[in-house]
C-alpha cells in the first residue's frame, strides 16, 4: 500500500485530493490532527479517528491530539479542573489503544487558546464570519441545545487551531465537514493557508443501522464494555445478510469489521464448529462482506468474530481506566 491509499484508506471524504496526494509524496514528518472534547472514556467514535491516526503514523506522520478543555468548558462540560482531569484519562486511553507515545503529540487547548496573539485573531474571525455562518458549522456538533454565543464561537476557534497548532492537514468525523469548510474558506482571509482534510465516516447505530451510533443515545461500544458488554452488544446488533439494507440503514457489523477490526489485524479468523464448514479466515474486508452476502458466512458467526476482535482492542483502555479507577 503506497502512502496516499494509506493516508486515505477508509475516509469518507478528502478535501481535495490534489492537495492530499501532494502531501503523500512527503508525509514524513508532516503534522495531522484530531480535536476531540474531553469526555471522559473512549467510545467507538474516538476508536475510528484513532485508526486513522495510527494510519498517519504508519505513513510518517506526526499526530497532535488537541485535549479541547477550552471548547469543552464553552460546551458546558464542567470546570477547567474537572475537564483537564477528564483529558489526562483519555490520553493514557488513547495510547493504551495503540497510538505511538513517542510519535504523538497531545495538546491542551488551554496552552495557546487564551494566549493575546490567537485571542486577537478570533476577533478578526468574529468580525469575517456572519452570525448564520458559524451557527450552520457548528448546528451537528451543537445537537438539539439551544444555541448560545459560545456555540458559535466554537468553531471559529477550531478553524484557527489548525493555524495555531501548525498542522499540514486535519482529520475529524463526518460532522466536522463545515467547520473544515470554514476553515478552508476562513483562513485565508486572515493571511494564513486553508489546509486538507480528511472526514472518517459516522457509523450507523449499533441496534438498528439507522442514523448515528452515539456515546448519548442507542447502544454503541465503549472501553468501560466488559467482555461480557461488548458480546452482549454485539449479538444483538442489526446485522442482515447484505452489504446494503434498504432504504436509508446500514450494516453496523460490516462497518464495524471495515472500520475498526481489519485495519489493526491483518488477518481474521471466524471460529466454526467443522460441523458447520469449520473456521474461515479473511486477509481483507471485501471478502468477508462478500460472504455474508453469498450466505457463506452466517450473521451470527460473524457477530461472533466481531465480539472477539473488538474485545482485543478495548482490552488495553480498559485495564487502564481499571488502575486510574484503584
Amino acid at each position: 500500500m503506497d502512502a496516499y491509499e494509506l493516508i486515505t484508506r477508509n475516509a469518507e471524504e478528502v478535501v481535495t485530493e490534489e492537495e492530499v496526494e501532494e502531501l503523500a509524496e512527503n508525509p514524513d514528518g508532516k503534522r495531522v490532527y484530531v480535536g476531540y472534547e474531553p469526555s471522559g472514556v473512549l467510545h467507538i467514535g474516538h476508536m475510528l479517528t484513532a485508526n486513522k491516526l495510527i494510519d498517519l503514523q504508519e505513513a510518517g506522520m506526526e499526530v497532535v491530539i488537541l485535549l479541547a478543555d477550552v471548547h469543552a468548558y464553552l460546551n458546558g462540560k464542567g470546570t477547567f479542573e474537572e475537564i483537564e482531569e477528564t483529558a489526562e484519562k483519555m490520553r493514557k486511553q488513547f495510547l493504551a489503544y495503540g497510538l505511538d507515545d513517542e510519535n504523538t503529540e497531545f495538546v491542551y487547548g488551554s496552552d495557546y487558546q487564551l494566549d493575546d496573539d490567537y485571542a486577537l485573531d478570533l476577533h478578526k474571525l468574529e468580525l469575517d464570519t456572519t452570525l448564520n455562518r458559524a451557527q450552520r458549522a457548528m448546528a451537528e456538533i451543537q445537537g438539539d441545545e439551544t444555541a448560545k454565543v459560545s456555540h458559535v464561537v466554537y468553531p471559529l476557534m477550531q478553524a484557527l487551531d489548525i493555524e495555531y497548532l501548525d498542522l499540514d492537514l486535519a482529520v475529524g468525523g463526518l460532522d466536522q465537514r463545515k467547520v473544515h469548510m470554514l476553515m478552508r474558506e476562513e483562513l485565508p482571509e486572515l493571511g494564513y493557508d486553508a489546509r486538507p482534510c480528511l472526514h472518517t465516516p459516522i457509523l450507523a447505530d449499533l441496534g438498528t443501522g439507522e442514523g448515528k451510533m452515539s456515546s448519548s443515545s442507542g447502544v454503541t461500544i465503549s472501553m468501560e464494555d466488559s467482555t461480557e458488554d461488548i458480546e452482549e452488544k454485539v449479538n444483538s446488533a442489526y446485522c442482515p445478510p447484505t452489504r446494503e439494507p434498504e432504504g436509508d440503514l446500514e450494516n453496523p457489523v460490516l462497518e464495524i469489521f471495515q472500520y475498526h477490526v481489519f485495519p489493526r489485524f491483518e488477518t481474521v479468523v471466524v471460529e466454526r464448529p467443522d460441523e458447520y464448514g469449520g473456521n474461515l479466515e479473511y486477509d481483507d474486508y471485501e471478502t468477508l462482506a462478500d460472504d455474508l452476502e453469498s450466505g457463506e458466512l452466517h450473521p451470527a458467526d460473524a457477530k461472533g468474530a466481531l465480539a472477539t476482535y473488538l474485545d482485543e482492542l478495548v482490552a488495553p483502555g480498559r485495564e487502564k481506566l481499571r488502575e486510574l479507577a484503584e
